[in-house]
């Protein structure tokens, strides 16, 4: 376990996210609407809640960087530490804080061991004790005064937003780093797992040869993670035109090395391009969270034509964690799906779908396999 003493302290002023958005997590704080704070503090720990029941969520995903635990023990101890704020503006003129350390608390109370059921316990609890106190802000009250012990005075108001741009910058930081240590993890093994991977698994040939016979022949097909590339050459052989892309820039590498065009591809920010007549996405999907599956598969729909074809392919199963099974050495996060979870979340984005197959593939991993068309 890493010293939490390794964590370099957070010195920055934050209070500049009272006046601009934040270029990172994207939280503006002139959009907060007073009226649904006490709501979005109370989602904001269920999100916690079940980020706390994943396997692994002690581990740090670099050595300086909180585990999703620590980060969790963060968020409740800024409820409290707001709570108790918010109860003395409300009942003290202008009050004075005293200065709370936040990377002291973290060493002294031993974030990284703490027990996570009791941390989501605790969370909870003072998410709904804060999130009371500001629904009971009334009026004029919004506008009561405190003091940091650095100078900075607050209202109720302001530091209400204050308060909600830490919850979305550390929700966050969870995701991104999840991200980023994935990603990180397929570049450094990019070239091995290409090499060994080079040819489409006997699993995978059916899906392939369906996928072409849904899809209009000559069509032009966005791939999602084409990894080693050996599914696109399936695809172009049976007369489609695939347009590689992959998040890792590792696998981009590797198939422009081979003579391929590829292209670095975030598909949940970047522009996707289109409108396609099929998208053919395998072993992607579980490697995102599952609040980011609808806005991928929205965004999908959106850059597809009417009656296009959808492919995905997505480990099957219960709950999230990392996991380092398989060829690449470095771990890496899953998200696991049942049928009828899958096939609602495709069918909220306007996908039709048409067949779905639970597999075990040659790794005796299980697989869900959906072939979808845009309605």
């Amino acid at each position: 376990m890493n010293d939490l003493a390794d964590i370099p302290a957070d010195t920055k002023d934050w209070t500049w996210v009272l006046d601009h958005p934040c270029p990172d997590c994207g939280f503006d704080a002139d959009q907060v609407d007073l009226d649904r704070v006490a709501e979005l503090i109370r989602a904001d720990s269920i999100f916690w809640a079940e980020r706390l029941t994943h396997v692994g969520v002690q581990l740090r995903p670099e050595p300086t960087v909180w585990s999703a635990l620590e980060y969790a023990c963060h968020v409740r101890d800024v409820h409290r530490v707001f709570d108790e704020r918010v109860e003395r503006m409300l009942t003290e003129d202008a009050p004075e804080f005293a200065n709370w350390d936040q990377d002291a608390t973290a060493v002294e109370a031993g974030y990284a061991t703490q027990d996570p059921r009791l941390v989501t316990a605790e969370l909870i609890e003072a998410a709904g004790s804060v999130a009371g106190r500001y629904a009971s802000v009334r009026g004029d009250q919004w506008q009561r005064r405190g003091t940091r012990s650095n100078g900075s005075q607050f209202t109720v108001d302001s530091l209400c937003r204050y308060h909600l741009h830490d919850l979305v910058h550390h929700r966050w930081d969870v995701n991104e780093q999840r991200r980023r240590a994935t990603v990180a993890a397929y570049d450094a093994d990019a070239r091995a797992y290409s090499e060994q991977h080079w040819l489409a698994p006997d699993s995978m040939r059916g899906d392939l040869t369906q996928f072409a016979r849904r899809t209009r022949r000559g069509g032009s097909v966005l791939e999602i993670g084409s990894g080693s590339g050996h599914d696109a050459i399936a695809l172009e052989r049976a007369g489609l035109r695939v347009h590689r892309t992959d998040i890792s820039q590792g696998f981009v590498d590797q198939l422009t090395a081979r003579g391929f065009e590829a292209q670095q591809l975030d598909p949940l920010v970047d522009d996707l391009g289109g409108p396609w007549d099929g998208v053919w996405m395998s072993a992607v999907l579980h490697h995102l969270d599952r609040r980011e599956v609808p806005v991928l598969l929205e965004r999908l729909h959106q850059a597809t034509v009417t009656d296009g074809s959808l492919y995905v392919r997505t480990k099957e199963g219960e709950g999230a964690g990392w996991s380092t099974h398989g060829s690449i050495t470095s771990p890496r996060h899953f998200t696991y799906w049942r049928e009828p979870a899958l096939r609602s979340v495709l069918e909220r984005a306007g996908w039709l779908v048409e067949d779905c197959y639970y597999r075990v593939a040659e790794n005796e991993q299980p697989w869900l396999d959906v072939f979808c068309v845009r309605a």
